[in-house]
Order: structure tokens, then C-alpha cells, then sequence
């Protein structure tokens, strides 16, 4: 009987240890102090949001004043739209640098060093030569045709008007065709202008990067 007694005493302990357990874990953390830095550097503390504050961050603090949460700023609508307009805008620069620096490592990857960039722009240059002295070596052959019909218009120096129509025909094509390969001569002039700036826009990139690049020299 004494033994059951007992055991009835210490499950009662028991029950009532694991209550207090329990109502300890769903008491209230209790209230909370808030805390912040006006706009004239006063450390401001209160039981409640603090309005001198409301521009700015406030803690809320725990009793034993570790921080809780941080309660942002209460912004106009014009303060909140210029604070989204700069996180855009910071946003926007991180992304050009990001890109700038993607584009720089495959210009690298491309050119790894001085040879190799002045290889490729000789090569771009010898192909526009080409062209280029194909369209003279063109103009050339129509030269040799206009003399032709020159010299067929001599018989009618006194009074071109008499001319075939055929024979004035072909001074109309043969001046056509050569004003067309000097304006693509011309054309091609400029393109050797633009691929050469556009090497040297690339070199005065690159050379930073190929200096960033060289292997290091032991001294002696």
C-alpha cells in the first residue's frame, strides 16, 4: 500500500513538471523595448515604435537587450520610389560591370597577347585590300572600255548628237559603273578606317589586362 502511494506521488510530480515545462514555453517573451538614433544622434529608447524615428531604423530589443527584429523606415511615396529608383540603378551598374567583365575575359581568351591581336588586324586589313584592289583592277577594265568608246565617238566630235543611241548607251553604262566602284572603294576606305579604331579601342583595353596576365619576374 505504502509503495503504491508512492508511485501515485512521484507520476503527480512528474504531470506537474512537464505542465510547468509547457506554460514556460508558451509564456509570453514579454514586452519589448525599441531603441534607435534620431537625426540629431540621441540614442532614443522606448516601450513602443518610436516617432522621432519613424524616417530612420529602429531595434527592437529583448529584455536582456539582445535585438529582436529591426524595423525599417516609414517612407513617403516619392521617398520610396527615389529608394527603388537607387537600388535600380545599383542594381543596373552591377550588371554592366558584370557584363564588362565577361566581355573582357573573352576579348582576353581571344587575344591573349599583343601578337595575336596584331595578327588578326593585319588579316582584317589584307581582306579589305583585296577587295579594294579587285574593285581598281574593275575600274581599270571599264577604263579600257570608255577609251573604246571614245575613240568610236570621235566620228562624231563635230556633233555628238548624231551618235547612235546605242554608242551613247554604253558612255552612260561605262560612266554609271565606274561612279559605282569609286563609291565602293570609297566605302571600303572607310571600313579599313573603322576596323583599325576598332583595334585600337581593343588594344587600349587589353593592355592592362595583358599586364594583369604577365607571369611575374623573380628578381635578382
Amino acid at each position: 500500500m505504502l509503495a503504491s502511494t508512492s508511485t501515485c506521488i512521484a507520476s503527480v510530480a512528474l504531470l506537474l513538471a512537464a505542465a510547468g515545462a509547457v506554460h514556460a514555453q508558451s509564456a509570453p517573451a514579454g514586452p519589448g523595448i525599441y531603441s534607435c538614433t534620431d537625426a540629431r544622434g540621441r540614442t532614443i529608447t522606448a516601450d513602443r515604435p518610436i516617432a522621432d524615428c519613424i524616417d530612420r531604423e529602429q531595434r527592437e530589443l529583448s529584455p536582456s537587450g539582445t535585438t529582436r527584429r529591426r524595423i525599417e523606415p516609414t517612407y513617403t511615396a516619392r521617398e520610396q520610389a527615389e529608394r527603388e529608383e537607387r537600388e535600380r540603378q545599383v542594381q543596373l551598374q552591377a550588371a554592366r560591370l558584370l557584363e564588362e567583365r565577361r566581355r573582357e575575359r573573352a576579348l582576353l581568351n581571344r587575344y591573349p597577347n599583343g601578337a595575336a591581336h596584331d595578327r588578326e588586324r593585319a588579316e582584317a586589313l589584307v581582306q579589305i585590300d583585296a577587295v579594294i584592289q579587285a574593285a581598281r583592277k574593275r575600274l581599270g577594265e571599264l577604263a579600257e572600255d570608255r577609251k573604246k568608246v571614245d575613240d568610236e565617238l570621235e566620228f562624231y566630235a563635230k556633233d555628238l548628237s548624231k551618235a547612235p543611241d546605242s554608242l551613247r548607251r554604253k558612255v552612260e553604262d561605262s560612266a554609271r559603273s565606274a561612279a559605282v566602284q569609286n563609291r565602293f572603294i570609297g566605302e571600303q576606305e572607310d571600313e579599313k578606317k573603322r576596323v583599325n579604331a576598332r583595334f585600337d579601342e581593343e588594344r587600349a583595353r587589353l593592355k592592362p589586362l595583358w599586364a594583369g596576365n604577365a607571369p611575374a619576374t623573380s628578381s635578382r
